[in-house]
């Protein structure tokens, strides 16, 4: 491909591990995440430049596990402004691992383009003898730039495996193949240093999703409540007395809610949906009682993937029927 083919790539840098500083080469725990700069990340990797025309923006620099809500609609508007324009062919995000899941649930709610956004960090710090991040990087920016990806909705690209930002979910603390489909699989991979996909995701998504947040300044405060052994309605109170307007029930099995909280959810006056703490699998609509109090159920998505949708529909609605519906569509 010549030069003047390439395509014009954006990289947004957030932070995280793939821009982590750690003391020595074998250091892979208690290092400083987002050590780096998106200028330091486009230096160690000289190879991008034979794949994209690259530019790099910091949007910040932090470890994930500090996103705020402001933040998620920050870059969001912000890809939108991107993706927008006629001389940006794709976007890619370095995102620390942590709410890697969260962050690309969400754009995939809110983005309005079919153009490529992929998001991708590492499981070992830049310093690393081994680092991750800059294959990592130049896999991200080869399914940014592959024409299969456009329409695809947000992906995450990890461990040589493309994922939609729908289903993909964290699953290891430590292990480079920590990002999994737990219903389902990847939607294809890099084999070969080429981009080879072999399924797509059914979910409505960016151009088809009813999601704006142009404009939008703060989401709706939605709580995830976990139980429990021994759980009692104190985080129910607690999260009431903070003000959501929602709650997602973060439940055992499929979604079963513990006894002594079930009054203090019933009584909430607020959005409750029934997720599950297992890590995969359908929470449906359970027991009639459940259904006759009012409680929602998030379908296949993970408490904190449902915490998002609900805090996007809250926008609009809390008409519980409408509720339902989107988490059944999305």
């Amino acid at each position: 491909m010549e030069k003047t083919e390439l395509k014009n790539i954006v990289i947004l840098a957030t932070g995280g591990t793939i821009a982590g500083k750690a003391a020595s080469g074998t250091q892979m725990t208690g290092y400083t995440a987002g050590a780096y700069s998106v200028a330091d990340l486009l230096a160690g990797v000289p190879e991008l430049g034979e794949l994209a025309h690259i530019s790099g923006e910091q949007l910040c620099n932090i470890d994930s596990s500090s996103i705020t809500d402001a933040l998620l609609l920050r870059l969001a508007q912000r890809c939108n402004e991107l993706l927008a324009q006629d001389d940006v062919d794709g976007v890619v995000i370095t995102h620390g691992t942590d709410t890697m899941e969260e962050t690309a649930f969400f754009l995939n709610l809110t983005l309005k383009s079919a153009k490529p956004v992929v998001l991708v960090g590492a499981m070992r710090p830049a310093t690393a003898v081994s680092a991750d991040g800059p294959l990592n990087i130049i896999n991200a920016v080869k399914v940014a730039v592959d024409a299969a990806s456009a329409g695809q909705g947000v992906l995450v690209m990890m461990n040589d495996e493309i994922y939609s930002g729908r289903d993909v979910t964290k699953t290891n603390t430590a292990n480079v193949a920590t990002f999994k489909a737990t219903n389902g699989g990847p939607l294809g991979f890099i084999v070969g240093g080429e981009v080879h996909y072999y399924y797509r995701s059914v979910r409505p998504h960016t151009l088809q999703s009813e999601f704006d947040v142009t404009g939008v300044t703060a989401l709706p405060r939605v709580d995830i409540i976990y139980t429990h052994i021994g759980e009692d309605r104190v985080f129910v109170d607690a999260a009431l007395a903070a003000g959501a307007r929602g709650l997602i029930y973060a439940g055992s099995g499929m979604g079963s809610i513990h006894e002594a909280v079930e009054a203090a959810l019933a009584e909430a006056g607020v959005v409750v949906v029934r997720s599950s703490r297992t890590g995969s699998g359908i929470v449906a609509a359970g027991l009639e009682r459940w259904q006759e109090q009012g409680f929602l159920y998030a379908d296949n998505l993970n408490p904190q993937k449902a915490r998002l949708l609900l805090q996007l529909v809250l926008l609009r609605t809390q008409e519980r029927n409408e509720v339902q519906g989107v988490f059944l569509k999305y």
